[in-house]
């Protein structure tokens, strides 16, 4: 890297600045639920010259907004996914969110699935198998491909690292809506 090149990057400008900025366009846009920001990204992606060399990641969050906008309708009219599984972490309960994911902050890093049911939160892989009822979930974020479920009355979440961001974005729109409709009376 030239010494041009990397004052650019150091005070914002050049290629990589385009692409933070689309990345905070996509974060806007998936925050509001835009429904016309995927047209809009998708021919900032496309023009010339190309924001990236390699477009992968910024085509997989466009997807994820994609997905989200549809998800969105769909929980709006109360139409949760249903997702069949005999997997005994559902515990028999009606299953809607199910991705595989990884624990980065676990000293093992396992990596299994991460089952959204009725009830609660469940991950099953490793040696340990966290399980958190959305009663006692007080709030759900998402961060890249991270999912944090934080427990009312505590601090600390659980991280949960998807493999994908239409997984990430799916399981946090799920996640609090299964949240929200555990504390209605």
């Amino acid at each position: 890297m030239g010494l041009l090149d990397w004052f650019r990057k150091r005070n914002g400008t050049g290629p990589g600045a385009a692409v933070r900025e689309w990345h905070a366009a996509w974060e806007s846009a998936l925050t509001s639920l835009d429904a016309d920001a995927p047209a809009r990204l998708e021919a900032w992606l496309t023009r010339e010259p190309a924001l990236a060399d390699d477009l992968e990641i910024e085509q997989e969050m466009l997807d994820a907004l994609r997905d989200a906008l549809t998800l969105e309708r769909d929980l709006a009219a109360e139409r949760l996914p249903a997702i069949p599984t005999t997997h005994r972490a559902a515990a028999g309960e009606p299953c809607h969110y199910s991705a595989p994911v990884s624990m980065p902050d676990d000293p093992l890093q396992p990596t299994g699935r991460l089952l959204f049911t009725s009830g609660r939160a469940a991950f099953a892989g490793g040696s340990r198998t966290p399980s958190i009822p959305w009663h006692a979930a007080r709030d759900v974020f998402r961060a890249g491909r991270d999912l944090i479920v934080v427990r009312a009355g505590g601090t600390d979440g659980i991280r949960f690292r998807c493999n994908t961001f239409s997984d990430a974005v799916r399981g946090a729109a799920i996640a609090r809506h299964l949240a929200r409709a555990a504390r209605r009376p």
